[in-house]
């Protein structure tokens, strides 16, 4: 069941972790339709719920998701520990490290990093 949370100014839809496989840009589209819904700016989703080939960028699954939340203004923060995928890639660590810099698509290790990072 997802959840509403005011954290700062910020309205976060948080998605359960248990739940369908993410990462279809029609999935995109379902989860922004349901934060304008609720009017939550950010979508938190744990990275256990995005499907299998998300953080292989050679699919352009990735891409594809998060560039709807982009044109579509609403932020999206994945949650959850993704190191030995970044460890394990050098393109997936710098499309890590760039999002990061920015402020609509953040991959943080928890709700902590979350709650510090919009507070």
């Amino acid at each position: 069941m997802t959840e509403l949370l005011l954290i700062g100014d910020s309205s976060v839809l948080l998605l359960p972790d248990m739940g369908e496989p993410l990462g279809d840009p029609g999935d995109a589209t379902a989860l922004i339709g349901e934060a304008f819904g609720c009017g939550a700016t950010w979508v938190a989703l744990p990275s256990v719920r995005l499907r299998e080939d998300f953080l292989e960028l050679r699919t352009r699954t990735a891409g594809e998701f998060l560039q709807k939340f982009v044109t579509y203004g609403v932020n999206i923060a994945v949650i959850g520990d993704i190191a030995d995928r970044v460890t394990a890639s050098a393109s997936l660590r710098a499309f890590v490290e760039e999002s990061n810099r920015g402020g609509s698509v953040w991959f943080l290790p928890d709700m902590a990093a979350l709650r510090s990072r919009l507070t």
